[in-house]
């Protein structure tokens, strides 16, 4: 029964490269150091990668964003903790994400293009997926943006993982995401960072808030080379709720301003009827 089943992951690792959703090079952005990916790991990100792959088929749609969970983030209510965009015949493949990634812990990111299955390899807290399908004229432009990087790129490469939303010294993740949905918007040729995250403003974006005590921040630790609590004002600092780029405040602007076409999600390798909370 064992061999039968790992035999069947195994498959769906060997498939997935096949398909060109496994790019030859190794994982990038994931960590310090080299070791190989546990062959469980690969294979169930490989069936995860499938799973994607052939839903974004099944839509007429140059791009779409994809969510997973890289870390758990359910003592702030979210579920969600990573965004990225992925796109149809990029440059480096089929369906390739791209996407922002903090450099091994340090303030340091960088934008990469990815397959699938690397996107859902990077040591992750599960499988759980979800898919947001946008307008098709905006989608259009994104992907026109997208496989067009560096050029417009937006990037900020001092990393920190509370960014404030439209801080110029700083950028993570899904700050990423959010401008560069705001430079679509834009319909400008080269738009500024700032130029971008006010489109999305005036479009409706609203920050998350996430709670971090004051007593917490000092007593407990929270104290790493990528987070940087001077981003946001001493009364933010005091008080201990930071406004954030999120997951959660990206899809709900997004659907609540019009943009979203359709969702689809996936939790405990199981589709789920209707997708549930972000």
């Amino acid at each position: 029964m064992a061999s039968t089943a790992f035999g069947r992951t195994l498959a769906a690792a060997m498939l997935a490269a096949t398909l060109g959703l496994l790019p030859a090079q190794g994982r990038a952005g994931t960590g310090c150091g080299n070791e190989p990916l546990a062959p469980r790991k690969l294979a169930d990100a490989a069936q995860t990668a499938l799973i994607v792959a052939d839903a974004l088929d099944r839509r007429d749609a140059p791009l779409a964003l994809v969510a997973r969970v890289g870390s758990d983030l359910s003592a702030q209510g979210l579920v969600y903790s990573h965004v990225g965009f992925v796109v149809r015949d990029h440059p480096a493949g089929r369906w390739t994400a791209v996407h922002l990634l903090n450099e091994c812990g340090s303030d340091r990111s960088n934008l990469y293009s990815q397959g699938l299955v690397n996107f859902f390899a990077d040591d992750l807290v599960n499988q759980d997926a979800r898919i947001v399908w946008l307008e098709p004229e905006l989608a259009q432009r994104l992907a026109e943006r997208l496989r067009a990087l560096p050029s417009g790129a937006l990037h900020q490469p001092h990393y920190n993982l509370i960014a404030r939303p439209g801080s110029a010294d700083y950028q993570n993740s899904t700050a990423w995401v959010l401008e560069t949905l705001g430079a679509a918007l834009t319909q400008a040729q080269a738009p500024s960072r700032n130029a971008a995250f006010a489109a999305a403003q005036r479009d409706g974006f609203r920050a998350d808030r996430v709670h971090i005590p004051y007593s917490k921040r000092v007593l407990g630790g929270l104290f790493s080379a990528n987070v940087a609590f001077t981003d946001h004002p001493i009364s933010t600092r005091l008080g201990g709720d930071y406004p954030v780029v999120t997951v959660r405040s990206i899809v709900e602007y997004l659907d609540r301003s019009g943009h979203v076409q359709a969702q689809s999600e996936w939790r405990n390798g199981r589709a789920m009827r209707t997708p549930g909370a972000l």
